[in-house]
């Protein structure tokens, strides 16, 4: 007979990963304690050693996780070039997870994710934007409601309206006038505006 193997010890990121697993797939709705608890191999009250606050704060941490993003210093030196890829970097962490795009779109961001939100902030003032959490938001807000028109259209639950080259050309026709509506609203010489 052979061997057991021991069980993968129970950890949080193991459980966040297990819980967007199920809202992936099958749905929020579908995301219970009892069934993650079922996916992970273990008792639903385990989690909650890793996870005190219940479902409620698996949900949070599930919203952090899919919002916490951060951009290579490579990206560009240009306030529109960090936007940019920032922009592009947060629609594809939504993409991967659309089972909580609803989580990510209300839960306000916290821990890891708002620390993101302030460094890039913080970069984007540093290349010359100057209101960059103003210009954020608005970035954060088209990202995120493109994100969930191109959930609809992608057939993720479903059948697909718009193909994958399609919808990132969308996105980027919509981005590039995000970026110019923000440039043209600056003083001139301010922020690379000239």
């Amino acid at each position: 007979m052979p061997a057991k193997r021991p069980p993968i010890p129970l950890s949080r990121e193991r459980i966040i990963e297990a819980a967007l697993h199920i809202a992936d797939g099958q749905g929020l709705r579908r995301l219970t304690m009892r069934r993650l608890g079922d996916a992970l191999q273990v008792e639903a009250m385990a989690i909650y050693h890793h996870i005190p606050g219940g479902k409620e704060a698996l949900l949070d941490a599930l919203a952090e996780h899919v919002t916490t993003v951060t951009v290579e210093d490579g990206a560009g030196g240009s306030w529109q070039d960090l936007a940019r890829a920032w922009a592009r970097a947060c629609r594809a962490a939504l993409l991967a997870h659309p089972g909580v795009l609803a989580l990510a779109m209300t839960r306000p961001p916290r821990g890891r994710a708002a620390a993101a939100l302030r460094e890039h902030i913080d970069r984007l003032g540093d290349a010359g934007l100057p209101d960059p959490a103003g210009a954020l938001r608005t970035i954060r807000a088209y990202v995120m409601g493109s994100v969930a028109i191109e959930v609809q259209r992608s057939g993720w639950n479903g059948e697909a309206a718009e193909s994958a080259d399609e919808a990132v050309a969308a996105f980027e026709r919509g981005l590039d006038a995000v970026i110019a509506g923000l440039a043209a609203g600056l003083p001139p010489g301010a922020g690379g505006r000239t």
